[in-house]
């Protein structure tokens, strides 16, 4: 199976983890995914899963100036984004531990 295909069920997860201990910029929640170990995630999926986050109502956003090029958006989680994380988080560790145990690997 390729990494790809699991990453469409849980970028939406994986996204907001990102942004819960800190707010980020399209490239920057890129770049910290990939530091993660998502490697394969591509760079139209990640402002695509942002932009989607945010009109969900998932995310705040604001605009930082930049004198060194294009002014930056950041996003970050607000309440109802922290609610999904919590609940998203859970039905993935219940996944996990289920896959797991199917593949004889449980702790």
């Amino acid at each position: 199976m390729e990494i790809s295909q699991l990453l469409k069920g849980v970028l939406d997860l994986a996204v907001l983890a990102v942004l819960r201990g800190e707010d980020g910029y399209g490239y920057d929640v890129l770049r910290r995914l990939r530091v993660a170990g998502l490697q394969e995630v591509g760079d139209a999926s990640v402002y695509g899963t942002l932009r989607r986050l945010y009109k969900a109502g998932l995310l705040t956003s604001y605009v930082v100036p930049s004198e060194e090029g294009p002014h930056r958006k950041y996003y970050s989680l607000n309440e109802p984004g922290r609610q999904r994380l919590e609940e998203s988080g859970q039905t993935w560790r219940t996944f996990a531990t289920t896959m797991n145990s199917l593949l004889g690997e449980a702790a």
